[in-house]
């Protein structure tokens, strides 16, 4: 039963990565949206903002810019569950004789893995912006990442499930998507925003994620907003939570 269980997940992990490699123009309009924000956004507002200890701006929101393109990668790879509903893919795959908790990690897998491999190719750029990154700060900034975007493909699923058609789908995800962004305190701390706004900041996991990401390649500065732990706690418990959840709220249709 572990085998098949496993097998679902390879599957479910294999069939979206093949997608993901046939669609070049994805990959490219996808790494096109940080690189625009870090050099164009970021360049700019480096004259107007001074944040200190030790960092340019540009390399302040390094960072949140990693943290984005997990965000958009994994969260709009639950589209491929919208495409499944419209086609009758997804009715295949729930009356299979596998559990909908093995469906719903593969899929979040699947996100995972090309949210990763983006934010890796991104991460990359850190010599050009003069932030200097010891052999072991590399693979533990892919660590949190392949953390972080498990937890946001695995929320991107849940809200996957609400919805029947790709319109409503891309819709919505437009008034989760930037706020989520805006208070992570990827552009600015999160210490300095307004009590109100640092409070719903809190409920963000994109939040923690990106102190995570600031705790691996900023580790002599004091620039964190929250301490590693709480930051890995809060990715490890929200992930299981959300597969939890999005198993549940899968529906078996026949």
């Amino acid at each position: 039963m572990v085998l098949v269980e496993a097998n679902a997940v390879y599957v479910l992990v294999a069939r979206d990565f093949k997608k993901f490699v046939r669609e070049k123009s994805r990959l490219i309009s996808t790494l096109m949206r940080p690189l625009i924000w870090l050099f164009l956004v970021g360049g700019g507002m480096s004259r107007l903002v001074t944040p200190g200890m030790g960092v340019s701006y540009i390399q302040f929101i390094f960072p949140g810019i990693l943290g984005m393109t997990i965000l958009f990668s994994s969260i709009f790879s639950s589209i491929s569950i919208i495409w499944d509903k419209e086609f009758g893919l997804m009715k295949e795959i729930l009356v299979a004789p596998v559990s909908r908790l093995s469906i719903v990690i593969g899929k979040a897998l699947s996100g995972t893995i090309i949210s990763v491999i983006q934010a890796a190719i991104i991460l990359m750029l850190f010599p050009f912006l003069g932030i200097k990154l010891s052999l072991l700060s590399i693979p533990y900034t892919i660590a949190i990442s392949f953390l972080l975007a498990f937890c946001i493909s695995a929320l991107g699923i849940i809200i996957a499930t609400f919805f029947e058609n790709m319109e409503s789908f891309s819709s919505i995800m437009n008034f989760i998507v930037m706020p989520m962004f805006f208070l992570s305190g990827a552009m600015y701390p999160v210490k300095n925003l307004p009590e109100i706004l640092k409070l719903i900041s809190k409920l963000n996991p994109l939040t923690f994620g990106i102190d995570a990401l600031k705790h691996a390649i900023f580790r002599d500065t004091m620039i964190f907003d929250f301490p590693l732990w709480v930051d890995l706690s809060v990715l490890i418990i929200s992930s299981t939570v959300f597969v939890v959840l999005a198993g549940i709220m899968f529906e078996r249709k026949k």
